[in-house]
């Protein structure tokens, strides 16, 4: 599988997940841009690095997730729709995958390590977060403090990549390298 971080505008990206055999799917707009490190690509970097198969990607990977198939050339009423049915598929795989608790605990654990990482970065760059989202929900494990580190690491290393892009350019891992391809 592909994923596909492009900057579509000045401060908006969409994530594009390219699996064999199947349409391109996307989120477009995505939520979170950021001029160094978006919020989808924190997520990418902690499930890769961490080697976390059942977060956003790694469900992605499996048909669930978010990310709907693009739609093309048809009328607008037709595209709409079939995006709707196509959310309602996605709602149906994700509650499936839901049920399965060491998917779902995996999950969780994704979004808490993107938020973490996402906060540490940003305060290492002096960033002042959000007062209201400055302080973790629930004090770090050793654990984690090591596995947001590494993260952070990553995020320090792909921040310029991301920053250095035009509008219409592209990171595109393969899923789960944390190497974007030269394409």
């Amino acid at each position: 599988m592909n994923v596909i971080f492009r900057r579509t505008g000045q401060r908006r990206y969409a994530v594009i997940v390219q699996i064999p055999g199947k349409s391109d799917q996307a989120m477009d707009p995505a939520p979170g841009f950021h001029p160094y490190i978006p919020h989808d690509l924190v997520h990418y970097v902690v499930e890769a690095e961490l080697k976390l198969q059942a977060g956003v990607f790694g469900r992605a990977a499996r048909g669930g997730g978010t990310f709907i198939a693009g739609l093309s050339g048809e009328a607008s009423a037709l595209r709409a729709r079939e995006r709707a049915r196509a959310r309602r598929k996605q709602a149906r795989r994700e509650r499936a995958l839901a049920r399965d608790e060491p998917s779902d605990a995996q999950m969780r654990a994704s979004e808490r390590l993107a938020y973490l990482s996402d906060v540490a970065w940003r305060r290492s760059q002096g960033q002042k977060p959000d007062p209201a989202s400055a302080q973790a929900p629930t004090p770090l494990t050793s654990e984690e403090s090591t596995r947001v580190e590494r993260v952070v690491r990553r995020l320090h290393e792909l921040a310029p990549r991301w920053h250095g892009l035009a509008v219409g350019g592209q990171l595109v891992f393969a899923w789960p390298s944390l190497d974007p391809a030269n394409l």
